[in-house]
């Protein structure tokens, strides 16, 4: 696979980057988020400040040393003008202590503030967002773009602005020391600039192309380290061909590392070529005014000390623009994602649900899946060529009522839409035409949070975090009680398996509930249902996992437990559903037949076809009246 990259994006080429205009409202919305740490952010700079004047104070002390006080034999001066080095060393030190401080009290605030908004917001938008978006993509963009964010606003700007004012601080000294010395040394800067701007893209090229290896890797791991996908590896046995590609994209990051390795130390090299080529000809320059009479020997050590200090800042700032830059991109890169619209927001009137009771009404609801273009989505983070929504409508002008309190079974052949309606009802799709009602409010009035609560899903395959049983059934209602766990999971003819379990209910049950079998997890997924107490229950065929005796008793405790409340019923397994209050039969998205068990085997037609395909002809039960 090849490895993602971003849509939408500065790319990555440095000479582009170079090009690129920096986009005001990214440093406005950057600022705005750095705004509640401004107050750090100036005693930051400040430091900043206050470090580059420090530093110039020892070559001054060591100028005064050499031509004042070591002439006159000053024992007492020297001492104290010694003393003043360390503590100006002491100071630098301090100040150096408290930036780094502010540094990270902004850094990390930040990091904190941005992931908690990536967090918040992500989780809110659609399904659909989830299933076009890849999970090891979306893992990184709020990992590291969030990090690189954080370099924006102390690594990249601390950087920018320190450099200014260390340059600028340390050229006045120098002019104000000797100006002819400061120009030789300005002279000698081309023989460095050009060829650090050259080795300063390379570098940024090879460090981006390293990002996106490593990003792939991340996605390669994520994939492969879930419970499913390395499940899928050892069923298929391919565990030499998955090492070879990993080995293969590690070859890459390993290669790339080398390069940057020497790249980086080159451009050390030849900074510290070109510092001892501008020492020497301070020295040689300074050497010959000192001879003349000129400028004392103070002077020209004051000056050799300075020049090493202008080369590495002047460097650094002919690259800025790029920093800053490449910074931004990360800024971008996460406002791409906090950007992205959700389209099932509640609106601005939405109001709460008041006590459900239950009644669901589908009226003329007609559903097509959303296309790319009008789904909450981030491009950067999608499968180049996937696979897109089926065109045309899934539901066609659906229509039927559930009164409070009864069982509506939803069945018909693979695809004819049964998940699709179960899904419009808490609103993680909405219908294209037509309303969904509960307790006659369209779901569309409703806030997303009081709709939900009203509704609880077994599907079929349902998900356990990689917590403790009790962690995964108080999902659902965080403040039950050790003695509502056991009464939920005693109903659901789990408890015995629970406290037979190593920790009981503090076993942590592995990724998506791999410790347990399929039908405990089912058992362990209904008592959470049970647990949240909805008024209405979907469940997704919610028994396919389970054996013939589970199945008695799971269908015993739900109905023992469902009474009083309405359930709208998913399952292929019709000996299941044949006490529902009402059967709906889809096909191709439409209602082609309803009515109860007894009444669709008399009339005949779908229901009765997949009836004797599915159930078979031992166990049809007699279609004729009683």
């Amino acid at each position: 696979m090849r490895p993602m990259h971003a849509h939408g994006a500065i790319g990555h080429d440095p000479t582009r980057i170079e090009g690129e205009k920096v986009s005001r409202s990214v440093l406005r919305r950057a600022w705005d988020f750095a705004g509640p740490y401004r107050t750090a952010l100036i005693g930051f700079l400040l430091a900043i400040i206050a470090g580059a004047l420090m530093a110039l104070v020892p070559p001054l002390l060591f100028r005064r040393i050499i031509d004042v006080t070591l002439p006159d034999g000053d024992r007492k001066e020297l001492f104290f003008l010694a003393l003043l080095v360390v503590v100006a060393a002491l100071g630098e030190a301090a100040v150096s202590l408290f930036e780094r401080r502010q540094s990270a009290r902004i850094g990390e605030g930040v990091i904190f503030d941005l992931r908690v908004a990536l967090f918040d917001h992500v989780q809110r938008l659609p399904i659909s967002f989830f299933t076009r978006t890849q999970t090891g993509a979306l893992v990184s963009r709020l990992n590291n773009d969030v990090i690189g964010a954080q370099r924006a606003v102390t690594g990249t700007l601390g950087s920018v602005v320190s450099n200014v004012i260390v340059l600028t601080t340390t050229l006045i000294a120098m002019l104000a020391l000797e100006w002819r010395v400061t120009l030789i040394a300005l002279v000698l800067l081309p023989l460095f600039l050009i060829p650090a701007k050259r080795v300063g893209r390379t570098i940024q090229a090879i460090t981006r192309e390293s990002m996106d290896h490593n990003a792939a890797l991340n996605s390669t791991m994520t994939e492969r380290f879930g419970v499913s996908g390395a499940l899928l590896v050892k069923l298929f046995g391919s565990h030499d061909e998955e090492t070879g590609e990993f080995s293969d994209r590690a070859r890459r990051v390993r290669d790339i590392g080398i390069k940057n390795a020497v790249y980086n130390r080159t451009f050390l090299v030849a900074l510290g070529l070109v510092g001892a080529l501008g020492t020497a000809a301070v020295y040689f320059v300074g050497g010959n005014l000192v001879i003349s009479g000129e400028i004392t020997a103070g002077t020209l050590v004051a000056l050799a000390t300075y020049v090493t200090r202008i080369y590495q800042p002047l460097t650094a700032l002919t690259n800025a623009r790029v920093d800053v830059m490449t910074a931004l991109v990360s800024f971008e890169r996460v406002f791409d994602v906090l950007d992205t619209v959700d389209p099932l927001a509640d609106r601005p009137d939405a109001v709460e649900l008041p006590a459900p009771v239950g009644e669901v009404q589908f009226d003329g609801v007609t559903f097509t899946y959303p296309s790319a273009e009008d789904d909450a989505r981030v491009a950067s983070l999608e499968v180049v060529g996937g696979i897109e929504a089926p065109l045309g409508p899934t539901l066609h002008d659906v229509s039927f009522v559930a009164e409070p309190g009864t069982t509506v079974a939803l069945v018909g052949p693979s695809g004819a839409g049964k998940s699709t309606l179960t899904a419009l009802l808490p609103r993680l799709y909405q219908a294209n035409e037509g309303t969904v009602r509960i307790d006659g409010h369209d779901v569309l009035d409703l806030t997303r949070d009081s709709l939900r609560k009203a509704i609880g899903v077994v599907s079929q395959d349902p998900h356990l975090f990689h917590e403790s049983v009790r962690s995964n059934l108080r999902f659902a209602r965080p403040d039950a009680t050790d003695q509502d766990l056991i009464a939920a999971a005693t109903a659901a003819r789990i408890h015995d398996v629970i406290a037979a379990l190593p920790d009981g209910y503090d076993t942590i049950v592995g990724e998506r509930g791999y410790r347990l079998s399929g039908g405990e997890k089912q058992r362990l997924a209904i008592a959470r249902l049970l647990l949240k107490d909805p008024a209405i229950v979907v469940l997704d065929e919610a028994t396919s996992h389970l054996d013939s005796e589970n199945e008695a008793l799971v269908q015993e405790a739900l109905r023992e437990v469902l009474s009083g409340r309405t359930a709208l019923v998913v399952a292929h397994r019709l000996s299941t559903i044949v006490q529902a209050d009402q059967i709906l039969v889809l096909d191709e998205g439409r209602i082609v037949q309803r009515g109860s068990h007894r009444d669709l085997m008399v009339a005949g037609g779908l229901y009765a076809d997949l009836w004797t395909t599915l159930v078979g002809a031992e166990d049809r039960v007699d279609p004729r009246p009683v």
